[in-house]
C-alpha cells in the first residue's frame, strides 16, 4: 500500500560526523522544544526568550563564528541548515538566530582582538540576544541616507548618538545592538558602526509594531536619546560603517534563504501529508493527477532553493565573492516560498485557511521574507548591477 503524504526526509550532504550531530541536535529541539508550542505561543504572540537560551547553551547561537570566541567553527554550508530547521520549526526562533547571527558579524570580522576577546564570548555562547540597526522610519533601502548621528563629546573621545532606527527585530529586549550611525558627511562614507549594550541609558525601544506573522518576534523602533559610548565601541574605522553592514547583510540574506526554505519545506510537508488523508469520490486527493503536479512543483521549487543557498554558502566558506549568489539566494528562496506556501493554502482548501491547520501561518509569515534584509527588488538591482555594472551606464 502506498504512504500517501508521508514528509520525505531531506536529503542532506554535510561535510563531517560533527556537522551531522549538530543537525540532528537541532532537529531534535525543533521537534520536542520548539514545534510543538509554536502556534500557541505565534498566535499569543509570545517571544521564546527561553529556547534562545536552550540554544545558546547547546552551542547553536554561534555555529559560523570561531572557536577561539566561543563559536563552532562551522561552516557556513551547515550553518545555514540548522538555521532550516529552526525555522521549518517556527519561523520567530530560526529568524531570530539569523538576525542574532547578524548581530555579531560587524565584531566578528572587524573588531580588534580586543574587542573580539571582551564582547564575542558571550555573544556567542553566553545567552545573550543581539539586534541589528540600520533601518530607519526614513531609510529602509536607502540605507545610505540614514540620520541617526553620533558625535564625539568630551576629551575622552566619547560619541554621543541621536536618532531612531526602525523595523528592529528584537528591538526592547536584545541585549546588544550593533548599529550604524553618521558620524561625517552625508552618504554611504559618513557613516560608522557601533555596539551598543541594551541597557545602554538613553536608549528605548517603541511599542512592537502589529504585523499580519511573526506575531511573536518583536520588531520595534529603537531610540537612541543621547545614549553615550565609549570610543572602545565604535567597530572599525570611522566611515566604514556602511561596509560593514553591506558585508553582514550579504552573509545575512543566506540566512533568509534559509529560512525561507524551511518555512516551505514545513508547507510542503503538511500539504502531502493532507494529500494523503483526504478523502474526495472514494479516493485520497492525492491521487488526483493535478493535485500530484501541485505537490510536485511545490517540491522542485524547495529543492531548487535549497541548491541555491547552499552554492553560495559554498562560495563563501572557499572565501570567494557571493555577493551576486547571495542576493539570487535571498530573491529565488523568498519568491519560492511565498508561491508553495500559496499552493499550500490551496491543496488544502476551505481548511488551509483556517487557523486549524498551520499553512495559513506559513503563508503570512513567508510574506515578510521577501521585504527584510533588502527586498526583492533590491535583490534585483544587486544582480543587475554585478551583470552589467552601475546604473549609471
Amino acid at each position: 500500500m502506498t504512504d500517501h503524504g508521508a514528509p520525505q526526509p531531506v536529503d542532506r550532504t554535510l561535510p563531517t560526523d560533527e556537522a551531522r550531530d549538530l543537525l540532528a541536535l537541532a532537529r531534535d529541539i525543533a521537534q520536542r522544544e520548539i514545534a510543538p508550542t509554536a502556534a500557541d505561543e505565534e498566535d499569543a504572540g509570545v517571544f521564546p526568550r527561553e529556547l534562545f537560551a536552550l540554544l545558546s547553551e547547546a552551542g547553536l547561537l554561534g555555529l559560523p563564528y570561531s572557536v577561539e570566541y566561543g563559536g563552532g567553527d562551522q561552516p557556513y554550508e551547515v550553518y545555514l541548515q540548522v538555521l532550516e530547521e529552526l525555522a521549518a520549526a517556527r519561523l520567530t526562533v530560526g529568524l531570530g538566530v539569523s538576525v542574532h547571527t547578524l548581530s555579531c558579524h560587524a565584531l566578528a570580522h572587524f573588531g580588534t582582538k580586543q574587542q573580539r576577546l571582551e564582547h564575542l564570548p558571550r555573544m556567542l555562547g553566553g545567552g545573550l540576544l543581539g539586534a541589528y540597526c540600520l533601518s530607519e522610519p526614513a531609510s529602509g533601502s536607502d540605507a545610505g541616507s540614514l540620520r541617526t548621528r553620533a558625535v564625539r563629546d568630551g576629551a575622552d573621545g566619547d560619541w554621543v548618538v541621536e536618532g531612531t532606527k526602525a523595523w528592529i527585530t528584537h528591538g526592547g529586549i536584545a541585549d546588544f545592538y550593533t548599529l550604524m550611525a553618521r558620524t561625517g558627511g552625508e552618504g554611504p562614507r559618513g557613516i560608522s558602526a557601533f555596539l551598543v549594550p541594551g541597557d545602554a541609558p538613553g536608549l528605548s525601544a517603541a511599542a512592537p509594531e502589529k504585523k499580519m506573522g511573526m506575531k511573536g518576534s518583536p520588531t520595534a523602533q529603537v531610540h537612541f536619546d543621547g545614549v553615550r559610548l565609549g570610543d572602545d565601541r565604535r567597530i572599525g574605522d570611522e566611515g566604514q560603517g556602511f561596509t560593514i553592514a553591506l558585508a553582514a547583510l550579504d552573509s545575512g540574506r543566506l540566512g533568509i534563504a534559509a529560512c525561507a526554505i524551511g518555512v516551505a519545506q514545513a508547507a510542503l510537508d503538511a500539504a502531502a501529508a493532507y494529500a494523503g488523508e483526504r478523502r474526495q469520490f472514494g479516493r485520497p486527493i492525492g491521487d488526483f493527477q493535478g493535485l500530484r503536479f501541485l505537490l510536485a512543483d511545490m517540491a522542485t521549487q524547495v529543492e531548487a532553493g535549497r541548491a541555491l543557498y547552499l552554492a553560495a554558502a559554498r562560495l563563501r566558506d572557499a572565501g570567494r565573492p557571493f555577493s551576486r549568489q547571495a542576493a539570487m539566494a535571498k530573491l529565488f528562496c523568498t519568491d519560492a516560498a511565498m508561491k508553495v506556501t500559496t499552493d499550500a493554502v490551496q491543496v488544502l482548501g476551505g481548511y488551509g485557511y483556517t487557523a486549524d491547520f498551520p499553512v495559513e501561518r506559513y503563508m503570512r509569515e513567508a510574506k515578510v521574507l521577501q521585504i527584510v534584509e533588502g527586498t526583492n527588488q533590491i535583490q534585483r538591482m544587486v544582480i543587475g548591477r554585478h551583470l552589467l555594472g552601475p546604473e549609471s551606464r
